[in-house]
Parts: C-alpha cells; structure tokens; sequence
C-alpha cells in the first residue's frame, strides 16, 4: 500500500504543471488575467497558493507558461512538420493552417487569443513575450513556405509578409470572436468555425497559387 501511495502521489505531482495551465487559462479567459486571483487558480487547479507559487513564481509567468504551452508548442510541432514535408507548398499551408487551426479552435486554447488581445496593452511584459514567442515565430514559419512556394513557382510572387497577414488575422478573429461575440449567439447562427476556417484557407490559397490549388481533405474532428 505504500508503495501504492507513492507512485500516486508521484503521478500527480507529474500532473500538476498541466492542471495548474488549464486552470490559470479557463479562469484567465472566464473573468481576464488583471481579474483573476492567484489564489482561485490554485483552488480550481486543487492546490494551496503555495504549491502554485512553486511551480509558477508569479501570475505573470503563469501566464507566459500558459503562452509558451497553448500556443509556442503548437507552432514548434508546426515547424516540425514543415521539415519533414516533401509535398508542395499549398499541400503543407493545408495541413499547417487548416488542421493546426481546426484543433485550436476545438480546443480551450484558442481562447488565448482572446486573453491576450484583451489585456497585453497593460502588461507590456507579456505583449512583449507574446510578439516574440508566438507572432515572431508564426510569422516566419509561414513565411518561409510562402517564399518556398514562389521559389519553385507555385505561388504569385506577392509580398510575403502580407500574404503571411492575409492568412493568419482572420484565424485569429475566428477564434476571438468564439470566446466572445461567439459565446453569447445563438448556436444555430450561420457562422460555423471549422468551415470557415477550411473556406479562408482554401480563398487565399488561391489567390497564391499559379495553378487552382486541389482542394484540402475535411479536417478530422477532435476526440
């Protein structure tokens, strides 16, 4: 039994990183990060104020931790995959955009956009964080498959970093508008997210190309 005992409390100690992320990013988007107390974080995550402060010395890393794990890690598994693609360069935006982006949207991680965009103007730090941990390394992921895909004619040769602008911004208004505007329609309103994600990529996918590009497979819903 004592062993038992330990192993137990061994795996949640492994667990709690993650349970005090998903606590910190539910409050943090439910009632925003200046609102939300320290002391409410660790009573959802089922901690003492101390254990959180173990973990995360400030609400401010907290946040930037939530930052770095819902969205910094998913552009890193972007990257990832764009090394490992052979295909063409629309075939990689497809999966990078529509599938990356469809998950996102599915998941309560997509309401960190709307947690940053509402509070970043008083917490320079953090903007600051944000700019280079997610927009900074989005931006050039996807910019260098744009370039590649003008290198090897592909696409137009258009202005990289608006092409890049034209892809990303309304991906991040669909997701804003879900943990806001979003949350209070009703649920037959005739905005669909998944679809309109899948629509806008496939838009401006042909804008970009030479040729019409074939069109993506339907992204795969999430458990």
């Amino acid at each position: 039994m004592p062993h038992t005992d330990t192993a137990h409390r061994r795996r949640r100690k492994e667990a709690r990183p993650q349970e005090l992320l998903d606590a910190a990013l539910a409050l943090f988007v439910q009632k925003g990060f200046a609102a939300t107390r320290a002391e409410e974080v660790a009573a959802l995550a089922g901690v003492s104020k101390g254990t959180l402060y173990l973990y995360y010395p400030s609400k401010e890393e907290l946040l930037k931790a939530v930052i770095a794990h819902y969205l910094s890690a998913r552009i890193a598994a972007g990257a990832a995959q764009a090394a490992e693609h052979s295909g063409t360069a629309t075939a990689l935006l497809q999966g990078i955009l529509i599938d990356w982006w469809t998950q996102l949207y599915d998941s309560p991680a997509s309401g960190v956009f709307k947690l940053v965009i509402t509070e970043v103007r008083n917490f320079p730090e953090i903007a600051e964080f944000y700019h280079r941990e997610v927009v900074e390394r989005a931006h050039d992921l996807l910019g260098r498959v744009v370039s590649q895909g003008i290198a090897q004619g592909e696409f137009r040769p258009v202005d990289v970093d608006h092409a890049v602008h034209s892809l990303v911004l309304p991906l991040v208004m669909i997701c804003l508008h879900r943990h806001s505007f979003g949350a209070c329609t009703p649920a037959d309103w005739h905005l669909d997210g998944r679809a309109f994600i899948a629509q806008h990529v496939q838009l401006v996918l042909a804008g970009l190309c030479v040729r019409p590009p074939e069109p993506a497979p339907a992204a795969r819903p999430t458990a």
